[in-house]
């Protein structure tokens, strides 16, 4: 008797699977057509996004190449088709590399591309620092000191990725315009911070040097 049972339930619940397949086959073909699409297109962007980081790696390695020839406006016009057309990581690295080649023509036009990308909110921090005191180094010979401190604070505020050469550029400004004060307060900075570079430390305690002695009181 209990075997009958058996069999009228295997019935019943087969009966109950062939209705919601019926009912649901449909969704179910459906739901398992898109997850087979959707992990295809996702391996195929992946494919896709693999490629264009290698051909923009080799395009960059190329214009890297001209540069180490000498042939700056030509790495100019390379690392510049980059920024334009690269992925995100490389488009930065072309901008910098970009704006490094110009200044070997023309160190304002340098400066002004540099400062475009300190300005870009769409950058991160320490590439803005980073911009920031790349233009400020091609124009510690012209620019004045409070020109300077406008740059170059932000980047030389503790913490900072780049406040060492910040910093030292700083003190440099300010002791070329006789402002021994403030090239005291930024060498002072120097000094005390642990994390200083010992090469960056040396050249600002030969510049301490050169800095007349404090008024005593």
């Amino acid at each position: 008797m209990s075997e009958l049972f058996d069999e009228v339930d295997e019935d019943v619940r087969r009966d109950q699977l062939k209705k919601l397949w019926e009912q649901y086959s449909i969704y179910i073909v459906a739901g398992a057509f898109l997850i087979v699409a959707a992990v295809g297109g996702w391996r195929g962007y992946q494919y896709l996004e693999a490629k264009k980081a290698a051909e923009a790696g080799a395009a960059f390695d190329k214009a890297a190449e001209l540069s180490e020839q000498n042939k700056h406006s030509e790495a100019e016009a390379a690392f510049n088709d980059l920024a334009a057309k690269a992925p995100s990581g490389y488009r930065m690295l072309a901008r910098l590399r970009a704006a490094a080649e110009a200044g070997s023509r023309d160190p304002q036009a340098a400066a002004k591309l540099y400062d475009d990308i300190a300005a870009d909110r769409s950058v991160s921090a320490p590439e803005q620092d980073l911009a920031r005191v790349r233009a400020a180094g091609l124009l510690l010979e012209t620019s004045t000191y409070p020109n300077m401190l406008q740059r170059l604070e932000p980047a030389a505020a503790p913490g900072a990725t780049f406040r060492h050469t910040a910093r030292e550029l700083l003190a440099l400004s300010a002791w070329r315009t006789n402002d021994t004060t403030a090239a005291r307060k930024w060498l002072d900075l120097i000094a005390n911070d642990g994390e200083t570079p010992p090469s960056l430390r040396s050249r600002a305690e030969a510049l301490q040097a050169l800095l007349p002695p404090v008024a005593k009181s």
